[in-house]
């Protein structure tokens, strides 16, 4: 669900709670708002921790290093790990 479709359940039942007298047999309209509601605000949330969390990833690298230890006791450590953050700003702004 996209955060377009999320805004578009809240506004639909929001409408649905406030706005409609149109009684059903055996169907709450306001019941129906406030699901739809929730159901706007859970995927509004999820959209939005989807976007912050596809854009940005930690990226981990362990490269060799070639070094002439200066002393021989000392364990010396022949990697090197680095981490960083990479970012994609290619996707459209949504």
């Amino acid at each position: 669900m996209t955060i377009a479709g999320s805004i578009i359940l809240i506004m639909l039942g929001a409408i649905l709670t406030w706005a409609v007298e149109f009684d059903l047999a055996g169907v709450d309209i306001n019941v129906v708002g406030v699901i739809l509601m929730l159901g706007g605000i859970a995927g509004l949330l999820f959209g939005m921790w989807r976007l912050a969390s596809v854009r940005r990833t930690a990226v981990t690298r362990t490269t060799p290093v070639s070094t002439v230890p200066v002393n021989p006791v000392t364990p010396v450590d022949s990697t090197r790990t680095q981490v960083y953050e990479e970012r994609r700003y290619d996707d459209p702004r949504i």
